[in-house]
């Protein structure tokens, strides 16, 4: 019998990598988001209108998805916003609106399937690299990545062992997010260049390469894994400076 994987923010980047990988692996996906992308389409994945900060919308959705496929074994939080600003310039208004995707979402997501996943299911919350270590003027994505671990730890502890959760934690990778910040950059091919070379892999990664571990993990083979945070990273943040001679 084919696994549910529920996927948030699936429409591109690493949730829409994660959606058709999934789907090669025989699972049933269901993608929630605000508008379904031509590539999901194009991939006849399932789609759900629905904005994961109301709780309405989410309870709605999950219920939807029982009703058609059944019990759920593995939801993916990876839904998400990217703003910019210091603790102080930044508005009240656009820091509610990153902790209530980034925060609030994974939470309402959790809170109202977990009741209806099968035993040894899974949650797997697409956190960051800036959980651990943060670049200038980024406050409200660095607090709410952060926040992530926890709210793991907290799922793992509470609803273990029928059902685990793993933070998944990538560096800098190419996503439609990703391209929007550029596209803000005063030298859009700098930026990249100076991206390229702050990941030990000499380069940035591919939503494919997150949704290979993301894949990994729902797998049977990774069922000891649990409550811990797996950095996809390129080797960011690993380097202090300094030469190597």
């Amino acid at each position: 019998m084919s696994k549910i994987a529920v996927i948030t923010g699936g429409e591109s980047g690493i949730g829409l990598a994660t959606a058709k990988l999934l789907t090669e692996q025989h699972y049933n996906v269901i993608v929630l988001g605000l508008k379904e992308s031509a590539e999901l389409k194009t991939a006849e994945i399932a789609f759900l209108s629905c904005d994961v900060s109301n709780a309405k919308m989410i309870e709605q959705a999950i219920k939807q998805v029982v009703e058609t496929y059944g019990a759920i074994d593995c939801l993916i939080n990876n839904a998400g916003v990217l703003s910019y600003g210091t603790a102080v310039d930044l508005s009240e208004s656009e820091w509610d609106h990153v902790m209530a995707v980034n925060v609030k979402g994974p939470f309402l997501c959790a809170k109202y399937t977990i009741p209806h996943m099968n035993d040894n299911a899974l949650i797997v919350n697409v956190a960051s690299v800036q959980s651990f270590v943060a670049q200038p003027y980024v406050a409200a994505y660095a607090t709410s990545k952060a926040a992530i671990l926890g709210l793991t730890r907290s799922i793992a502890i509470d609803f273990s062992p029928k059902v685990r959760c793993v933070a998944v934690c990538p560096g800098t990778i190419d996503t439609p997010m990703l391209r929007g910040a550029m596209e803000q950059a005063t030298d859009p091919e700098a930026m990249m260049d100076e991206l390229n070379a702050s990941h030990l892999t000499g380069r940035i990664g591919q939503p494919e390469e997150v949704a290979e571990l993301i894949a990994f993990l729902c797998s049977n083979k990774c069922s000891f894994i649990n409550g811990q945070a797996i950095r996809v990273d390129g080797g960011l943040g690993v380097n202090i400076g300094g030469s190597k001679n």
